[in-house]
This record gives C-alpha cells, structure tokens and sequence, in this order.
C-alpha cells in the first residue's frame, strides 16, 4: 500500500526529575546538598532509509511518545538519560508543523537525520542551585516536559526523469518497456494510482524513472490525483511530457500539452523550469504523422521523441537524451543547507477565559512543570522569575485585578500585584 502523507502526534520524552538531598554522614553535622540531577528524556529522531518507498509505517503509529529520563538521586548522581527513539523514513520526507504550516525537516539525503521532536531536559538537584549566599539550598527542579507537536509528512518521491501527462497515454507501458519496473497496465484511466519507479540502463549509466499519476484539468486544485501528482513531479531533475499523438479518445495533443503547462503553472511555475521533453507516443497508430506536423508547427522548439510504447519502437535516441539531461542537471546542482527561518516566540501570552486570565507559552509552561510548589524555595523562585518575566505588569495591563483567578497550564494562582 503507497502511503505518502500522514499526519500524527509527536511528544518528546520527559526530563527526569532532580533531587533534594544532603549528605549524612556520621559525625558531618552539616553535610552539604548532594542532589543528583534528572536524566534527559527521549528525542524523536527521523532518520531517512534508502530502502522505504513509503510511509505506511507511520500511518499505523497516530502517535508517537518519548521515554522519560531517570531521576536524579542523593549523593550526586545524575540520572542517565533516556534513549532517543529513532524513526525511519523514505528519502524524500518532508515534516511540517501542522498547526503552523511551518517546515521542519526534509529530507533527502541517504542516512539524514533531524530531531523532529526535542525531549525535555533533566530537572536540577538541589547541588545545581547552591551559591554562596545560600550553601544549603532546599528545592530541586522537576524534569521539562518534552517538546509536544502535531506534524504533518509529506512524501515526495525522488526520481531523476518523472513520466507526466493525462490518463491513459501510455506512461505505465514506457515504463516497463524500458526499466525493471512492472506497474499495473490497462485500457481506462487512473490505472495508476501511486508513482511506480524503475532503473534505466543506458551504456555505463543509469537513472531513475518515475511514472507519475495522471492528470486531468483542475489537479492543480486537488481535482483526481492532482496533488499528489504534483507533488512528486516537484522532486524530479527532467519531466518527460507523454503525449498521446494518435488523438484517440477524441484528444488534441496541444491541447492536452498545454493543459499540462497550465496545471503544473497553477500549481508551482518553479516546475515550468526544469529540462523537460515530449514524447510522442503511439505513433504506429494512424493519424498520428499528422497530428505531429501540428504540433511541431505550433512548438517549433521543443525537443520530441516519436515512439510506440507498444511496439518497443524509438527508445534508444530517447533514453540517450534523457541520460544526458539528467547528467547536466546533477552537474548544475549546488548543494546549499536549507535554512529555515523561524520566528522568534514570546515568551508568553495572556488571554480570557470567563473571568479567568490564562497565560501561555512554553517558556512559562516549562516553568511551572519544572516547579515543586511544595518547596518554599522553589516557590520564591517560581515568583522571582515570574516578575523577571514582567508576568505581573502584563497581566495588569490586561485588566488584571488583585485577587483575579489566574492559570497556567493546570495550576490556578490568584493574582496579587
């Protein structure tokens, strides 16, 4: 089954917590603080495997959870961290933020990986807060929660040469007749539903040939299989455009032609750029000679091949040519890092609920998932870097009044400025 775009849920592992403790000793009356830290929990890591052709495997998954990292303990032991969970994807992925929209990863490259969904770091033990005005410090953190995400994978199939064009022109035939492929084959449309691949063999080179799904007017909109069409056919070095030129099932091959131009137009004019061909196919069957005097009259420029995917007639000129765009296209290539820009976060947000003003935003999310409001220490931190934060002031400006009911995340606090 060809899956080539999920969407799922993403929690990273949380940290470990930290611990509160001090050394006993006998005959130490004052042993100092040896709480160890917490562990950092898991990472979800996507790792490209050459071997996968789709993403089927994370269909099945809806949701994936990292493990948390072990706490720390008294006599300054950090706890270890959690392993990172590794998931394996097709070369071609692409994973964006699915409430954003915003890319985090693709990836294209054999063996590439990107942490997808970070785990929370591991709480401090009471050790990590003593200074010199406070030896004895009786608060430690609990663990960050990890990072939580719902994303949304794209796979866009590499291919050197894609095979595009209408439904039932001959695509799947070209295929098989010229690599190692076996796509499925019959006289109606849409008999393709995914991409096929296979190798072609030309002298002492090779490349990769992808026969796309057809288009029909309107795939630029998601009409048929339009976008899932296009979306592959963004990936490829060369697109090769089959053309029926026999005109059967009453078709103009101009027409069909431009049809294409402007649904690969509508949809990304960047694709309107690459090296590209027209193949000429069914040419053995009658009225095909004529129709292609038309067309090469209206585009004189363009590069045709007449063949018979039937016949097994005309592929030699043709794969030679298509080795050489393909060679030129990977020598014009300039490997550049894709960086991606991400805006800058505040560290929270206020808004109203009823009477309630609810704050919001990871940065004050963690801190109060990291807090023990059972230690008055961690409490008065808590405040300090609440007012650190201008917390208070916001909330004012808000309309905030003394005594109004305040929450964040599950805790609700009265507010007392």
């Amino acid at each position: 089954m060809f899956v080539d775009e999920v969407t799922l849920k993403l929690v990273g592992g949380k940290g470990g917590d930290g611990c509160t403790s001090f050394r006993r000793e006998k005959f130490v009356a004052y042993g100092g603080p040896n709480g160890g830290n917490g562990g950092r929990g898991s990472n979800i890591i996507f790792k490209t495997d050459k071997s996968l052709r789709t993403l089927i495997d994370l269909k099945m998954m809806k949701l994936i959870k990292g493990d948390k990292g072990t706490n720390g303990s008294g006599s300054d032991k950090n706890g270890a961290s959690a392993k990172d969970i590794i998931i394996k994807v097709p070369m071609g992925t692409v994973v964006t933020n699915a409430s954003t929209g915003e890319v985090i990863a693709d990836l294209v490259k054999e063996d590439e990986e990107k942490i997808i969904a970070s785990g929370g770091r591991g709480g401090r033990g009471n050790k990590a807060f003593a200074t010199n005005e406070n030896k004895a410090p009786m608060m430690s953190e609990l663990g960050q929660p990890g990072e939580e995400l719902e994303i949304k994978c794209e796979l866009k199939m590499l291919a050197d040469v894609g095979l595009i064009g209408l439904p039932n022109v001959g695509k799947s035939t070209i295929l098989s007749m010229i690599t190692n492929a076996t796509p499925k084959i019959a006289p109606y449309h849409f008999t393709t539903l995914s991409p096929n691949l296979g190798v072609v063999k030309i002298y002492d080179s090779e490349f990769v040939m992808a026969d796309l799904p057809g288009l029909i007017e309107g795939a630029s909109t998601g009409l048929g299989l339009g976008f899932k069409f296009l979306r592959h056919a963004s990936r490829t070095k060369v697109l090769a455009h089959v053309l029926d030129m026999s005109g059967s099932e009453n078709r103009d091959p101009i027409v069909d032609y431009e049809l294409i131009l402007n649904e690969i137009k509508a949809y990304d004019e960047n694709l309107l750029n690459k090296k590209s061909v027209v193949i000429a196919n069914k040419m053995d069957i009658e009225g095909s000679k004529d129709n292609l005097i038309l067309f090469k009259k209206k585009y004189p420029n363009i590069k045709v091949f007449e063949i018979s995917a039937v016949l097994n007639q005309g592929f030699k000129e043709l794969l030679v040519y298509l080795n050489k765009l393909v060679k030129e296209s990977l020598e014009e290539e300039i490997s550049e890092e894709v960086v991606y820009k991400y805006e800058k976060k505040e560290p929270f947000k206020i808004t109203k609920e009823g009477n309630i003003f609810v704050i919001s935003g990871k940065e004050i999310e963690d801190l109060v998932a990291m807090t023990r409001f059972d230690e008055e220490e961690s409490l008065n931190r808590f405040i300090r870097v609440t007012k650190a934060m201008k917390v208070d002031e916001a909330l004012e400006e808000a309309g905030a009044k003394r005594g109004d009911e305040v929450k964040i995340s599950d805790y609700f606090f009265n507010f007392k400025y």
